[in-house]
């Protein structure tokens, strides 16, 4: 929990107050016992035996003044208290959830395939829920409940120093108790938190995948895997709950067996004369403050020790160093535009080589196609270029300078316009999506961008480009989205564009207008197709066949050189020399 607690210096004297007015509240909580007991001997006569007609009046009137009072202040304080605390909880989780986030946007798509998706969303969701609730439980409890233990406890010695054992020898078999349960149930809820993320993946892909499970009947088998993650998770945390529940019967047992105890040794002592009748109830009502501090540091150790494994699992997150780092110096090639060197990646260490022995260069200006079957390492290949992934053999060099070099940190991600291979817009307006290629765009550069993409027949269609877009882009078809994403690349005029199969769902014409309308552009455009038609006109076409470059050439050279890219292209026509 190191790291969390840096996050609590902005709200140091929120953290400080919190505390200050439970312990201001607890108190006044504690002499109340004592005006009791003074409303018994004195008030009511009880210490000399005089009984009711020795009452005196007055006394018992301002005693209860008093009482109330102290029920007024403490009620003060008890807001005071809750508005502290939770400010601070609140602003530090907050902070909390900004780094992760941050954090999250920092990593690299192989940490993100790492992590998990389902994981990330239960850290950035439910533990930092778990954890805001830990802290401010925390800074009300974490002094009022001892403070108020031990300080009935000492109470009890300055009342009657015989009671004095009772009381002591109760608080600890009760904090043995307490710290027992902690200690086996800490543990048991990181698990079930674990179990949580699995729970959620199931729930996430369901989800997403809701057309593509009925269109294969398959919601029984999705049913049975979630039912089979819940009932563990499920499992689980019952486990773990029940064994936490333990905490409050035991703690009830052994406080009544201290108030037994108590009251039988203190009307001993009454009858013999050694204690008056209003100590022993101060006594009894300490005991039964003991009593409900106890059950509510149960409580707060058992949610603390929830914030306590969700802050772990939060800081495992924040503690993550990106895998990719940026070299300090890099000497300067001058060579092509962008060179691809003995290039090769595995996605683990000890895996499968994704792409190996890789070489090529490109021109500035020129168009390369990528074209293979299905897991030849297509979208791998353009991943390398802005670097989403690093290379574990060879480099990848863009204007002479490889793209780990501190030098092309700026370069990479402001540069290059990618279309990913699955369409994604985001809720708000088409305006707001196109922008993200550039913040500062002009109207008129929008609808050039959507012309170029044959996206504005689209935006003309939906109402302009003030037109709504829900989560997700679900209010535009996949060619529609396709168009907007292709836009979205080109308002920043990219030096790079890298078009990864992204007019798959682009009728042929369609399709043939917007390769013309790059063809214009002064931009070195890499596009990645499963359709010869995209990239037979490419000035350069690597073909890949398992990770490797089987041919690369122009169409012509490649129709006479390359076994795959031939049979790749005939698949495609009903006739061998067949022509689009």
């Amino acid at each position: 929990m190191k790291k969390i607690l840096r996050y609590f210096k902005p709200y140091k004297s929120q953290s400080f107050l919190g505390p200050l007015f439970k312990l201001l509240e607890a108190t006044f909580e504690l002499l109340v016992p004592f005006v009791v007991a003074a409303i018994v001997d004195e008030g009511f006569g009880a210490r000399i035996g005089g009984g009711y007609p020795n009452a005196d009046k007055s006394f018992i009137v301002w005693a209860c003044v008093l009482l109330v009072g102290f029920g007024l202040l403490g009620f003060v304080f008890a807001v005071a208290a809750q508005y502290f605390s939770a400010r601070a909880a609140t602003g530090v989780c907050a902070g909390v959830r900004k780094d992760l986030f941050k954090k999250v946007q920092s990593l690299s798509y192989k940490d993100l395939d790492g992590i998990g998706e389902a994981t990330v969303l239960t850290r950035m969701t439910g533990d930092v829920d778990k954890l805001q609730t830990g802290i401010n439980l925390f800074l009300r409890l974490f002094l009022r409940s001892p403070f108020i233990v031990f300080g009935a406890m000492f109470c009890a010695l300055f009342i009657d120093p015989t009671s004095f054992g009772i009381f002591a020898v109760t608080i600890v078999v009760l904090a043995a108790v307490v710290y027992t349960v902690m200690l086996i149930c800490m543990p048991l809820y990181k698990k079930s938190q674990e179990k949580l993320d699995k729970v959620l993946l199931s729930t996430r892909e369901n989800l997403s995948g809701a057309r593509v499970l009925r269109a294969f009947c398959q919601e029984e088998d999705e049913r049975k895997t979630f039912d089979k993650r819940n009932g563990e998770l499920n499992k689980e945390r019952k486990f773990v709950g029940a064994l936490a529940a333990i905490t409050n019967p035991l703690t009830y047992v052994l406080i009544n067996l201290a108030v037994i105890i108590l009251l039988y040794t203190g009307a001993i002592r009454v009858d013999s004369g050694s204690l008056s009748q209003g100590e022993v109830i101060a006594l009894y009502n300490l005991m039964g403050q003991i009593l409900i501090e106890l059950i509510k540091l149960a409580n707060l150790i058992v949610t603390v020790a929830k914030a306590a494994a969700s802050g772990s699992r939060i800081e495992s997150v924040l503690a993550m160093q990106s895998s990719l780092q940026w070299e300090e110096t890099c000497e300067k090639r001058e060579e092509d535009y962008v060179v691809f060197d003995g290039v090769g990646l595995r996605y683990h260490e000890g895996g499968e080589a994704a792409l190996s022995d890789l070489s090529f260069t490109v021109k500035k200006g020129e168009t390369v196609g990528i074209i293979g079957g299905t897991g030849s390492g297509k979208s791998t290949l353009v991943n390398l270029i802005p670097r989403f992934y690093d290379v574990t053999e060879g480099q990848v060099r863009i204007d002479g300078v490889d793209v780990r070099s501190k030098t092309q940190k700026e370069f990479l991600r402001s540069r290059i316009g990618v279309v990913p291979q699955k369409a994604k817009l985001f809720k708000g307006s088409i305006r707001k999506n196109l922008l993200w290629g550039k913040k500062d765009a002009t109207d008129e550069e929008l609808k050039t961008a959507l012309c170029l993409a044959q996206a504005d027949g689209v935006v003309f269609e939906k109402g302009g480009l003030d037109a709504l877009v829900e989560q997700g882009g679900k209010n535009f078809s996949g060619g529609q989205k396709q168009r907007l994403t292709i836009a979205r690349a080109l308002v920043r005029r990219p030096d790079i564009l890298i078009l990864d199969d992204s007019s798959s769902a682009l009728d042929y014409a369609t399709e043939a207008e917007l390769r013309k309308a790059l063809r214009g552009l002064p931009s070195t455009t890499f596009i990645v197709s499963q359709r010869a038609s995209s990239v037979r006109d490419a000035d350069k076409i690597v073909v890949l066949d398992d990770g490797k470059a089987v041919g690369i050439g122009t169409h012509e050279s490649l129709m006479q050189s390359c076994e795959v890219y031939r049979e790749i292209y005939y698949s495609q026509y009903e006739a061998e020399g067949g022509s689009v």
